[in-house]
């Protein structure tokens, strides 16, 4: 990495203070923000290479419009960091991400400036969109940007509010498509195409160069551009501008690390007062040669060295529950020409590219589209298949109808691989994967599966295989238990079965999951002070294992329930009914989720602060 000289950054407090430079200052303090970024992501772990792609933008829009009373919504939030540096958090984002700090996301508890929360895609536009409408309902003149990227323009949701938006000609509303090519994979889809087109015509571009050049330096060319512009493009690219065609002015596309250029384009696009895109070319992880080898993992690429780019890896030699997850969907494939993959726009995130790369026909990357993904999975289950469709729990919440409608009701093999389920860490409230036990366990016909370590994910998946009904598992990000897993043949587990992994006289602990192991070192510390401690690994959230959790409370003091999840329609309230329909009085204590949303922090310390790690267990069985 060339370093630069900081000239700017320490006396940039706020968009006020950046509009104070000059246009010609501007490239100087973009490198100075990315150089910044740069350095706080390598020794505090966050999303580098999206927000390094749109410093220029951060720096553009804030520069060119009136924040906060100009509204600016970013989607995906991951692309803020230049965003939060420039709007006075240049120095708590050394904070970024750990506890008690900042967040990785834009959060309207924490800045006037961050109009929107932005956690999960394809929002930006509705929201940018009814803060337009409200400021015409309130007679302001406040104007509405939303910078959407990362693949996110392919979500249903955005092209919902785009037909909205673009029916009411006077809604003073501008969005940026932020067009890198890139999710946190590679973009799929017709889209991704059509807009590859877009950028791409020789023809049009080299018109496109000379009217947008004019039009940047004369705002008299403004009203010939309104003119003929439209026109010339439809003949141009051969076919009419999906854009246009839902109401909104195309204008693009235009160099997005041209700091100095979108400048000029936002101060002409800011008097047209009617629907708008700007179509911004850019490239993730600009600006850091080391990104370009490898996209997908300089996404989020943990601890780096700065000048080197050398990733600095885990100590840890037990395998990702993810990587179980991708060899044993291609282990089974390889087995059963029915298994299928689907994911939304995560291949590597949950390692279905490990199946990619030796079976690509069978394996489908839908774009970010979780409901899309549940229903055409849910297709492909109802003409023979079995898909083993991967979505991150929090994204799963997305697809809530799908999955009732459109699987359950139909009582289809869809196999729902929930990954990230429980508390993540640093990404914080919106993508802890809190829910999915809680919002699956209503549905009917739902299997519920809460493996313990790898040897049981790798056989659940197996199990869910041989059932003709829906089946959810679902298990954390990260590192299992070390067990053994590779190689292993495949064993059916009987479902809604638990097992007793610990034997014990006075208290008993049901643990769903991973927390299992933690459980287990509690009841080792237990027997210390004189508590005996038996655990039971529950596997299955739905069905219960009645027999045995009726059985075990008429012998013990006390029931301890552990879940890595919201308890409020939980497994632990799903077992305190059971006791309650049955007349058993034994005392039950559940730890997991309080009715409320958890902050960021690593994974240890929020369990610790909501009460579930090895020492809120041990409270819990001695007290």
């Amino acid at each position: 990495m060339t370093k630069v000289e900081y000239k700017y950054l320490y006396s940039i407090n706020s968009p006020a203070d950046l509009r104070k430079l000059s246009i010609e200052e501007l490239p100087q303090y973009c490198a100075e923000v990315r150089q910044y970024i740069i350095e706080q992501c390598a020794v505090n772990p966050g999303h580098l290479a999206s927000s390094l792609g749109a410093v220029e933008i951060a720096v553009a829009v804030h520069y060119v419009y009136d924040t906060p009373s100009d509204k600016l919504i970013w989607d995906v939030g991951h692309q803020a960091y230049a965003h939060k540096i420039i709007t006075g958090r240049r120095d708590a984002f050394r904070t970024n991400r750990l506890l008690g700090g900042i967040s990785g996301f834009p959060r309207m508890a924490e800045s006037e400036y961050d109009a929107f929360g932005a956690g999960h895609s394809s929002v930006s536009i509705s929201a940018a969109l009814g803060m337009a409408q409200a400021a015409k309902l309130q007679g302001n003149n406040s104007k509405s940007v939303a910078v959407i990227g990362d693949g996110s323009i392919a979500g249903g949701l955005a092209f919902e509010g785009l037909n909205n938006a673009g029916s009411d000609k006077m809604t003073d509303i501008l969005v940026i498509l932020n067009d890198n090519n890139m999710s946190i994979d590679k973009s799929q889809g017709a889209l991704n195409n059509y807009l590859l087109q877009l950028s791409t015509s020789s023809k049009y571009n080299r018109f496109k160069q000379g009217l947008w050049s004019a039009l940047s330096r004369t705002p008299r060319m403004l009203n010939l551009c309104r003119k003929v512009g439209n026109g010339i493009k439809h003949g141009l690219l051969q076919n009419s501008n999906l854009f246009e065609s839902l109401g909104f002015r195309y204008f693009g596309h235009v160099d997005g690390h041209d700091v100095k250029r979108l400048v000029r384009t936002l101060t002409a696009l800011k008097e047209i007062k009617s629907p708008k895109l700007l179509h911004v070319i850019t490239e993730k992880g600009h600006g850091y040669a080391p990104t370009q080898g490898d996209l997908p993992v300089w996404h989020a690429p943990g601890c780096f060295n700065p000048e080197t780019g050398e990733r600095i890896k885990s100590s840890s030699k037990n395998s990702r529950m993810q990587d179980v997850f991708g060899q044993t969907l291609l282990d089974l494939a390889r087995l059963d020409k029915r298994v299928v993959g689907v994911t939304p726009a995560m291949p590597s995130g949950c390692s279905m590219n490990i199946m990619m790369a030796e079976m690509p026909e069978r394996c489908f990357d839908v774009g970010i589209a979780e409901g899309h993904a549940v229903t055409f999975s849910a297709g492909l289950a109802a003409a023979g298949e079995r898909p083993f469709c991967n979505i991150y729990s929090t994204f799963m919440q997305r697809a809530y109808d799908n999955i009732i409608h459109d699987v359950a009701l139909q009582n289809l093999p869809v196999i729902f691989c929930l990954d990230r389920g429980g508390l993540v860490g640093e990404d914080g409230a919106t993508h802890h994967g809190a829910f999915d036990i809680a919002y699956l366990g209503s549905i009917p016909n739902m299997t519920i599966a809460t493996p313990s370590d790898e040897w049981e994910l790798r056989n659940m998946m197996f199990t869910a295989l041989q059932s003709d009904a829906p089946f959810a598992i679902r298990y954390p990000r990260g590192t299992g238990r070390g067990t053994e897993w590779r190689d292993m043949p495949f064993e059916a587990i009987e479902i809604g079965k638990a097992r007793m992994v610990r034997e014990g006289s006075d208290v008993a602990i049901f643990a769903f999951g991973t927390l299992c192991a933690d459980a287990e070192q509690a009841a080792e510390q237990a027997s210390v002070i004189g508590v005996s401690t038996a655990v039971y690994d529950m596997r299955f959230a739905k069905p219960l294992d009645e027999a045995t959790i009726l059985e075990v409370a008429r012998k013990f003091k006390r029931i301890v329930t552990l879940e890595d999840g919201i308890l409020r329609g939980g497994a632990g309230e799903a077992v305190i009914k059971l006791l309650n329909d049955n007349g058993v009085t034994t005392p039950v204590v559940s730890l997991g989720i309080d009715d409320k949303f958890v902050e960021h922090g690593s994974v240890a310390e929020l369990r610790h602060l909501c009460g579930y790690d090895i020492e809120g267990i041990l409270h819990a069985v001695v007290e």
